[in-house]
């Protein structure tokens, strides 16, 4: 098991996992994981670690099939300016290796936005902690357990 699947059972959240087998050369982990589960990929969600102009890790829990804004990202958590985290940091403020980051079970508790197409799903698809396995939940209760507000981040 991994954090973010133990915080879903911890919490008495109801979930799917799906899990599909990893190609070490996949270029992306969220349209890989859209073409071997074949889902639609504006349901299955890409996690994104950003740092801010304030220096404040964010994380953008974004549709594979777009990309972020990160003017719109900033603009949610009221700063100026955001880009891509080091990924190093992002490793260790999280306790996932890129392609497995998971918005839930985070080492470190991070502001979160979840961008608003996730409303437009009953479930969505998330990183269930690993490369190669999915959680599917509704988004409000994603967004209860990681403490997220939802906002247009999505490019």
């Amino acid at each position: 098991m991994t954090p973010a699947i133990d915080l879903a059972r911890k919490e008495g959240i109801s979930h799917t996992l799906h899990e599909y087998a990893h190609d070490p050369k996949s270029e992306s982990y969220g349209a890989e994981a859209a073409e071997k589960l074949g889902l639609n990929p504006d349901q299955v969600f890409k996690t994104l670690v950003v740092e801010t102009d304030r220096g404040e890790l964010v994380v953008a829990v974004v549709p594979v099939s777009g990309s972020l804004n990160l003017k719109q990202l900033a603009k949610a958590v009221n700063g100026k300016k955001a880009a891509m985290a080091d990924k190093q940091k992002v490793q260790r403020t999280t306790g996932y290796v890129l392609g497995g980051v998971s918005p839930l079970g985070q080492k470190k508790a991070l502001i979160t936005v979840i961008d608003n197409s996730a409303k437009n799903f009953s479930t969505i698809h998330v990183s269930a902690g690993r490369r190669g396995l999915e959680i599917e939940l509704t988004p409000d209760d994603l967004a209860r357990l990681t403490g997220a507000g939802f906002a247009d981040i999505r490019a």
